[in-house]
């Protein structure tokens, strides 16, 4: 089950996002070439890399910046880009970057404390994206969200309220930490669900300064822009649109 976009373009063009797509993709890129030298990438990890039984201050942060491969980079980037942007809008450039290093921070701590000591490096930025998504919950439970669902040869796309997409997300990731060996799993399953929690926590002060239950009421539990415009198709094709705004629009 994947998001693929939402259906609310961001108010204003969400710099911040696109900086930490740009920023992961880049950092990934420059040690790419490292993937099929083991021993060189092992180096880079226990460097950079957070790892529970024996985490330095600075891999809470640098850990968030790697990316195991690219099908990991491109899943975290994805979630990032649908769900970033309004999040931004609402917080402001700098309060949504600060949320977003906090997020990550945290989800680090909830791993650690959680991983039973394990010496895994543990890399990737979706501790942080957790954070991002648990914000978007709070503050528009009701936006609708396309996911892909595949089911063996079975792909279809639905329209959901992102409330049910991310509460399945999330149960996902308490069962997996919770029947999981943290060094067999391969995914940072508690770092997902503390992300998740701490960024719903984080996100209050917003939630609280734009109305909260009246912002809720006003948008109807949606972002407070207009929906982005669909073509009919089995895979809906969001339309570019500006308004009359000097800020203009964004389309996923």
């Amino acid at each position: 089950m994947f998001p693929i976009r939402d259906h609310n373009p961001s108010g204003r063009t969400p710099y911040v996002t696109y900086a930490l797509i740009a920023a992961n993709t880049l950092i990934f890129m420059s040690y790419f070439g490292l993937m099929d030298q083991p021993y060189a990438l092992s180096a880079l990890y226990e460097t950079y890399a957070l790892i529970p039984s024996r985490p330095s201050l600075s891999s809470y942060v640098t850990s968030m910046f790697l990316h195991a491969g690219i099908w990991h980079l491109l899943g975290n980037m994805l979630f990032l880009w649908i769900f970033g942007d309004n999040l931004e809008d609402e917080m402001g450039h700098a309060g949504f970057a600060l949320f977003y290093v906090l997020s990550g921070v945290a989800a680090g701590v909830a791993h650690v404390a959680l991983s039973q000591g394990s010496s895994i490096p543990t890399v990737g930025a979706s501790g942080a994206i957790a954070g991002v998504m648990g914000g978007y919950l709070l503050l528009f439970p009701k936006a609708r969200v396309d996911i892909l669902l595949i089911i063996i040869i079975f792909f279809r796309v639905f329209s959901v309220p992102a409330w049910a997409m991310l509460a399945i997300w999330f149960g996902i990731q308490l069962i997996g930490g919770t029947l999981s060996d943290p060094d067999a799993a391969g995914v940072a399953y508690w770092a997902h669900a503390g992300g998740f929690v701490i960024g719903a926590i984080l996100a209050v002060p917003t939630w609280i300064r734009v109305g909260g239950f009246a912002f809720w009421s006003k948008t109807h539990g949606r972002p407070p822009h207009p929906a982005a415009p669909y073509r009919r198709s089995n895979i809906p094709r969001v339309g570019h649109r500006r308004g009359n705004s000097p800020r203009g629009r964004r389309h996923h």
